[in-house]
């Protein structure tokens, strides 16, 4: 059902986001590990996880305005993904912490590059009374991807015990893929211009005012620890290498489930209220 009412843009972008966290999901559950068995200390686990993190989130606001500005929607979508493309499997030659904070600063400033011209795109293609659906759908796919690669590492390591490398080189296989799914899957798309794109996310909250809706984004991801610690947590706890990675993907499955169901809820019962539901939950 979900297909026959997507456009075709939202399908293929669904898909390029379900190769591409297969790829970073087959190696962020690992990340935690290997920096431990690299030497790193958990407080420099922390520290590339704010980077990295930190660095995505300011990129998106620059990522967007020029996007906007030269109406380049798509190469930056592409530029950001080819970013992953190329630093994921140099994480198999990383012998520091030091480099693994520099690999993941790179896939990080792809995601911040990519994430708002990627969801204009969306927006652009799809009606305003379906976006919830499209939106839903979309984060369902990069869900459902972060489902799959984890399973997928989980079944390299119980094959190759502890070789963290060999999944690494293995992640860079999806990401190529995607790569492949963006460039002809999305041969022809309208740009959306700099108005258009204003238009389609100005969001109207009782008051007319979106700073109070980023502060509260703001307050709930600073009481959000990084994940990176449960996983480390899991490991301590004496959760095996291999399985790891499957308590990660139960996350995620679930997730995939809930994305689309919940987007076409917001277009019935309203974004606030649904944000919010998600929020207390």
């Amino acid at each position: 059902m979900a297909r026959r009412t997507l456009p075709k843009t939202v399908v293929a972008l669904g898909a390029v986001s379900l190769l591409n966290d297969t790829s970073s999901e087959m190696i962020y559950p690992l990340l935690p590990l290997f920096l431990a068995q690299l030497g790193a200390s958990v407080a420099f686990i922390g520290l590339i996880e704010g980077i990295a993190e930190t660095t995505a989130s300011l990129l998106k606001l620059v990522s967007g305005w020029l996007a906007d500005r030269f109406g380049k929607h798509k190469q930056l979508t592409a530029v950001g993904y080819g970013l992953a493309v190329l630093t994921r499997p140099l994480l198999a030659l990383a012998t520091a912490p030091w480099q693994v904070l520099g690999l993941r600063f790179a896939d990080r400033l792809g995601k911040g590059l990519r994430t708002a011209p990627r969801d204009a795109l969306i927006a652009h293609a799809t009606a305003p009374n379906a976006r919830g659906l499209a939106f839903g759908f979309h984060r369902g796919m990069d869900h459902l991807g972060a489902a799959i690669g984890p399973l997928l590492a989980s079944g390299i390591l119980l094959l190759a015990p502890n070789n963290y490398r060999l999944v690494f080189w293995l992640a860079a296989v999806p990401a190529l893929i995607s790569l492949a799914v963006l460039a002809y899957g999305i041969r022809s798309v309208s740009e959306p211009s700099a108005s258009k794109v204003a238009e389609l996310f100005r969001l109207r909250l009782p008051g007319g005012d979106l700073r109070w809706l980023l502060l509260c984004v703001l307050i709930f991801t600073l009481g959000n620890s990084s994940d990176a610690f449960l996983l480390l947590r899991a490991e301590q706890a004496g959760v095996p290498a291999a399985f790891v990675p499957l308590l990660w993907a139960g996350q995620h499955l679930l997730k995939s489930l809930l994305a689309t169901p919940g987007g076409a809820l917001s277009d019935r019962w309203g974004r606030q209220r649904v944000l919010i539901l998600g929020w207390l939950i």
